[in-house]
């Protein structure tokens, strides 16, 4: 009787695109509209390391301007000229550029402003206690148990 052929490697398009797009609570979910996202760690049982291939539509965001306290984090542009935004500036972005983000760094997202997609890869460690900071919204993420948990600045959980 012969084992079932598992596949070493794919093709990054072939792995299902994340169920739910976004994980932000109710209204910063919506600002994230657009944005595609295929985790290739999670699809290689990946544990210390996430990877995934992310697309934003024209006019789409990465993510809220965030930053983490334990987590680096590293994007590769493979296709488009998105603008990086940090607390600092903004850089427009070319294919086979990349940026790093240590962990308690400037907090960063991409913004694609123009008509095409842009598609990235971005990598992250996954140190458990890891907290999200959002400077210019009323957002705290605290990560529990392997999921992500939002509150209010002040504490308060979103309903």
């Amino acid at each position: 009787m012969s084992q079932p052929v598992t596949k070493p490697a794919i093709a990054a398009v072939d792995v299902a695109t994340r169920s739910k797009p976004s994980v932000y609570p109710d209204p910063f979910g919506a600002r994230v509209a657009g944005r595609i996202k295929r985790q290739l760690g999670d699809f290689f049982g990946l544990q210390n390391f996430g990877v995934n291939l992310t697309e934003l539509s024209p006019g789409a965001q990465s993510a809220l301007l965030h930053r983490h306290s334990r987590q680096d984090e590293l994007i590769y542009i493979l296709d488009g000229t998105p603008t990086l935004r940090t607390e600092d500036g903004e850089q427009l972005l070319q294919p086979g550029m990349c940026a790093g983000f240590p962990a308690g760094g400037t907090a960063h997202h991409l913004i694609n402003r123009t008509q095409t997609i842009v598609r990235y890869l971005e990598i992250g460690d996954r140190s458990p206690g890891d907290e999200g900071s959002y400077p210019e919204d009323d957002l705290q993420a605290i990560m529990e148990e392997g999921k992500w948990v939002f509150k209010h600045k002040d504490g308060r959980a979103y309903d």
